[in-house]
């Protein structure tokens, strides 16, 4: 099959563990915000979650598949049941899986979440894989994202995959061993991004900068390489560099209609919800209306999936949208 979206990156299966007053606190020191639980304790909780198929790039894929393009993924799993439940979540997905690879004696990654309040410490153990890029065709878009720290060469695969099939549009959107390891010895990734997705904090270490201004911050990571800059700022909503038009936005957030409820996948889905907008042939104005709109939505359910939009939700959002809803340039 030929298509349209395929995203490459670790996926993982995440349990959510809610804590709760008394038992755990937020303690803040030196600006640092720690979760606090006494030790050797026996720590009463909520409730838990277990959400297979999650991850970075597997969140995009399922966001690519609810919004209308033809969505596959890349991956490692182990050949446990937890692996199984992956593949039946992707495939009730209507997710191409046939590019993920089942290690035989290897596990699936799993990560616990420590819910607190609306936010989260996640633990995390990527398993070791090794890292191979299938014939994947030529798709219009190949969303780039989270992998373990063993995978550094893959990255010269996927640039030497890409360098092959010039016509391949690169999203890429750094986990945070990308971000560890470097610009430098991700260069060629860089240069052959059309499309970078980070946070504000993750451009600073980036650039190794305590930079402040963020058109300074968009064209300092435009320089790595990216043609489209995308820069989010919680509640501050997003800014974009779009180098073809030479001109920098911003974009509010869209208004929650309750409380965030858990704040997992937001960034995810921002940035695959922005992609999304440009496979289908909108332009980035209007990516830049479409991403909030998703991460609005995700926030208010448990984990990163449920709450992701169909094209028809997605819509009618933007439809209701509140009359200063929309880009303004900088």
């Amino acid at each position: 099959m030929q298509y349209d979206f395929i995203a490459i990156g670790d996926m993982v299966t995440d349990a959510f563990i809610r804590l709760k007053n008394p038992a755990a606190h937020i303690d803040i020191d030196k600006d640092v915000r720690e979760i606090c639980m006494r030790f050797a304790d026996k720590i009463p909780y909520e409730e838990v979650y277990v959400i297979p198929a999650v991850g970075n790039s597997a969140n995009a894929a399922v966001s690519a598949a609810r919004l209308g393009l033809k969505s596959a993924y890349v991956s490692n799993i182990g050949d446990d049941n937890f692996g199984k439940e992956c593949m039946a979540t992707f495939k009730k997905e209507k997710i191409g899986t046939e590019f993920i690879k089942i290690n035989k004696g290897k596990k699936t990654n799993y990560h616990f979440v420590l819910w607190f309040d609306d936010d989260r410490t996640i633990l995390v153990k990527h398993h070791s894989y090794k890292y191979e890029l299938p014939d994947i065709g030529e798709p219009r878009w190949i969303y780039f994202s989270s992998i373990g720290e063993e995978a550094v060469d893959f990255h010269d695969t996927i640039v030497s995959y890409l360098d092959k099939h010039p016509k391949i549009k690169l999203a890429f959107q750094p986990g945070t061993f990308q971000i560890k390891i470097g610009s430098d010895r991700l260069k060629k990734v860089y240069a052959r991004s059309e499309l970078f997705f980070c946070n504000k904090e993750e451009s600073q270490r980036i650039l190794n900068s305590k930079e402040n201004d963020i058109k300074k911050l968009l064209k300092g990571v435009n320089h790595l390489g990216p043609k489209i800059t995308v820069i989010t700022d919680g509640k501050e909503g997003a800014y974009v560099y779009d180098e073809y038009e030479d001109k920098y936005w911003s974009m509010p957030i869209y208004p929650d209609p309750a409380p965030p409820y858990e704040r997992t996948g937001a960034g995810d889905s921002f940035s695959s919800t922005f992609t999304v907008a440009l496979g289908l042939g909108l332009p980035v104005k209007e990516a830049l209306k479409w991403g909030p709109i998703n991460s609005m939505s995700v926030v208010q359910k448990v984990g990163a999936r449920e709450g992701l939009l169909t094209r028809r939700e997605l819509e009618q959002f933007l439809r209701d949208a509140p009359k200063d809803y929309f880009p303004k340039e900088i």
